[in-house]
């Protein structure tokens, strides 16, 4: 067996958090809807309102080539809809440009604090640049400052080329009446839901799964498993 203590000699193996109790199991009566846009809707305003979670718009992107070479980061989630889930970036970072090449993606959210995640899966689908330039123009001037300043993903000297760069910039835009333009390579996407899955944590491993998603063609579900759901969502419970 490998070595499960670290360097600092942390036993990395034994570290094992205590979720939720039988008492605390989440069943199917208990979802806010059956609608998984209106059942995220009601888990992130939990999330949102909760002191103890930092950021409950902080999400996983993953992304792969197209040879099926995955990458993923944090970013943030910037908008929902039962059109998708928004986010913005450089369309010339290494996301950018695996979304171009393979336009799929998938979302985890992680609200520790109430021992609870999200998932999505769906295709990727580019913000028009009117919906782009209205959020650059919403965010703090410093921030759109900062995505002029950052060819994202490319490699750089040192942390003094930004900071010379970003001088460059508050001096050309000293005039704050004066308007930032967006750059061309940046913007949003829109990741299209066709898997919602909802888990909560118990301290057992015994977690729940609920699974909502899009009914395959020809498919005729087993109706003991598989639910009806509203707007044209199904919803199966996985084992943990």
């Amino acid at each position: 067996m490998a070595n499960t203590v670290d360097a600092n000699g942390i036993n990395v193996a034994a570290m094992r958090k205590a979720y939720k109790g039988n008492e605390e199991v989440y069943t199917e009566d208990q979802l806010a809807s059956r609608d998984p846009i209106v059942q995220f809707a009601a888990w992130f305003e939990e999330a949102a309102k909760n002191p103890n979670v930092g950021e409950a718009n902080a999400m996983c992107l993953a992304t792969s080539t197209p040879e099926g070479r995955p990458s993923a980061r944090m970013v943030l989630l910037k908008g929902y809809s039962k059109e998708g889930f928004r986010f913005f970036t450089n369309f010339e970072s290494r996301k950018g440009k695996e979304v171009a090449a393979n336009p799929f993606a998938a979302l985890c959210f992680y609200w520790e604090p109430l021992n609870r995640s999200v998932r999505i899966e769906g295709p990727v689908e580019r913000l028009t640049d009117q919906q782009s330039s209205e959020y650059f123009h919403s965010r703090p001037r410093g921030s759109q400052i900062g995505a002029a300043v950052s060819h994202q993903s490319t490699v750089i000297e040192g942390r003094d080329v930004l900071n010379q760069r970003e001088k460059e910039l508050k001096e050309q835009y000293a005039d704050e009446t004066e308007e930032i333009p967006k750059p061309d390579y940046w913007g949003g996407f829109r990741v299209i839901p066709e898997v919602i899955e909802f888990w909560q944590g118990q301290t057992t491993r015994l977690h729940d799964r609920i699974v909502f998603r899009r009914p395959r063609a020809g498919e005729t579900p087993d109706e003991k498993a598989t639910h009806t759901g509203e707007n044209g969502w199904v919803y199966e419970r996985l084992s943990p």
